[in-house]
């Protein structure tokens, strides 16, 4: 990012706004730089709160989502200011006492049964449609491991009798259309077994190998609009069925499956100019290894990507072709990965703050750091295979908060990232430094209780909930068979 103010002093930066004019297409960065002197420097902590496991902050701020500890209830929060009045100085006295209380930060919209008694609601999933204010939740009921034998059934992956996906309007509860998948498999941690891009949502079923995809309309109505997987085109099992002949008694490889093996054969063919060498070519590369490519099963997708557990291959919805297949340890994957991430982990074009997460493809600062990671890395190769093993990345996994924006703070990515995930605690605050002055600490999140006092072998885990523009915090300790200490970390 290219320093637009001259000083780090708040009133200089304001006086420079009303004279200068950013470039072009820079506003929002160049406003992003305000977030430098306008940091959650103040922390009450173990606030009076409801016993509720809280998910995160909508992308537009609007709402906080969180979910009853028995997995029944969605209870949604407006997130308000704190505010409260003093005869003297404010600065000088401590907090009135309404201050270690949740309600003081967040007003409580509604909370509504989203869960019947033999379901759950799962509480790693969570999509938020921002040009709609539209949610989507999951329930499912519990996971078995002893399924039956089912036509079309990968072999090994477990069954779960009914897992329902509900759309509901944030605005005020309503759940406007629900879709359900019957003993089947769909992997619903972190959201990994969906992905949502626009008005489009893919459902990866895993013990199918099906993608769904949904289209959400302006209504609130989830229609699925095309099945990938068994057939490819709409039309192909009626073709099918007309030309097969009665008496055939085999059966077909799945025709994603065969778009696949028709991409490595055809691949394979051209790598040998030579008609003798060709046959042999095939045998040594295809042939000898064709059951594996037979056993290949879809893992994961990201707009039109599905992954395994050593390939990832790029399919074109509308030709029905596989466009190109990688290797796990491919190089050239991971140059395209370092060059254009921000197409790796597209965000929706409406979202407001969605767009300025900071990337090693749009930022100088992230870039460097991940080149410094690969040159310290003893393998170049083995480091290819990690960062290639979060693709297709997570959709919504990331916080747009400017705190975690890497040309404004550096922080220990080990202890707090922009990514939604839990972390193990450290006894010591998680320090926020200046990229412009780099000996300033700007402010400082410690999960747990301020006395710092607890069982050091227990296990503890913590878990961070940044509001996406306002200086506001979550951080969220959890012990093992003990209370859930959540703190707020706010600017006073």
């Amino acid at each position: 990012m290219v320093r637009f103010f001259r000083s780090g002093n708040v009133a200089s930066r304001v006086f420079d706004r009303q004279l200068l004019s950013p470039r072009p297409g820079a506003a929002v960065n160049t406003i992003r730089q305000f977030y430098e002197n306008l940091v959650p420097s103040y922390t009450i902590y173990d606030i009076d709160c409801p016993d509720y496991s809280f998910r995160k902050f909508t992308d537009d701020g609007k709402y906080l989502v969180a979910f009853s500890r028995n997995h029944q209830d969605l209870i949604v929060y407006r997130p308000i200011w704190l505010t409260y009045s003093c005869t003297e100085e404010c600065d000088s006295h401590d907090l009135p006492p309404k201050a270690k209380k949740f309600d003081s930060f967040f007003k409580q919209l509604y909370s509504i049964p989203l869960a019947s008694s033999n379901e759950y609601i799962c509480k790693d999933f969570f999509l938020y449609m921002e040009c709609h204010q539209f949610g989507l939740f999951a329930t499912s009921t519990a996971q078995s491991n002893d399924s039956t034998a089912t036509e079309g059934a990968i072999h090994g992956v477990p069954s779960i009798e009914k897992i329902t996906f509900y759309l509901v309007r944030l605005e005020d509860g309503v759940i406007l259309d629900e879709k359900a998948f019957c003993n089947d498999f769909i992997n619903l941690a972190h959201s990994i077994g969906a992905y949502l891009y626009e008005d489009l949502l893919c459902i990866v079923s895993l013990r199918y190998q099906t993608i769904h995809i949904l289209q959400i309309r302006d209504s609130g109505n989830l229609v699925e609009v095309r099945k990938i997987g068994a057939f490819c085109r709409e039309d192909d099992e009626l073709f099918l069925h007309s030309h097969v002949q009665s008496g055939y008694g085999g059966s077909f490889l799945p025709g994603i499956k065969q778009r696949l093996l028709s991409y490595i054969f055809r691949k394979t063919w051209n790598e040998v100019p030579d008609q003798t060498l060709r046959v042999q070519h095939l045998k040594k590369k295809f042939y000898f290894h064709f059951q594996d490519y037979v056993d290949i099963i879809i893992w994961k997708v990201s707009r039109s990507t599905d992954q395994n557990l050593a390939f990832f291959a790029v399919y074109n919805m509308e030709t029905t072709d596989i466009v190109s297949l990688y290797q796990n340890s491919s190089e050239e994957l991971y140059s395209l990965f370092e060059q254009f991430y921000d197409h790796f982990h597209a965000n929706p074009q409406d979202s407001s703050h969605g767009k300025f997460i900071s990337s090693h493809s749009n930022d100088i600062h992230a870039l460097d750091q991940l080149r410094t990671i690969k040159n310290k890395a003893s393998s170049s190769s083995q480091f290819v295979k990690k960062m290639m093993a979060s693709l297709p990345y997570t959709c919504q996994s990331q916080s747009p908060s400017p705190y975690f924006d890497l040309s404004l703070f550096r922080y220990d990515e080990k202890l707090i990232s922009a990514i939604d995930r839990h972390r193990h605690c450290t006894e010591h605050p998680i320090k926020f430094i200046s990229v412009r002055s780099p000996n300033v600490v700007k402010f400082k999140i410690k999960p747990g209780l301020d006395s710092g006092a607890s069982d050091s072998r227990a296990k503890r885990i913590s878990s961070f909930l940044f509001h996406p523009f306002f200086p506001l915090a979550l951080s969220i300790q959890q012990t093992y068979m003990q209370p859930t200490v959540v703190n707020i970390h706010f600017r006073r």
